[in-house]
């Protein structure tokens, strides 16, 4: 995605029928924070990359988009 929202990420949030302060909560982090990652305004760690998609289940691929930093 060129914007650098992360589909993956935010359709299993959608699907989970979460919301992004809950999905903070699990992972350790402020909703912000999440919510700037999800939207691409942000690149994530490494290991917020991985908690995040561990959390949600799903393996974003590791592209240009879903870089960390």
């Amino acid at each position: 995605m060129s914007s650098g929202q992360c589909a993956a990420l935010n359709n299993a949030i959608a699907g989970k029928g979460l919301t992004y302060n809950t999905l903070a909560q699990r992972v350790g982090s402020s909703e912000q924070r999440v919510a700037d990652i999800c939207t691409g305004k942000a690149k994530p760690t490494t290991k917020e990359f991985n908690d995040l998609a561990s959390t949600l289940g799903v393996n974003p691929p590791r592209d240009a988009v879903h870089a960390t930093g």
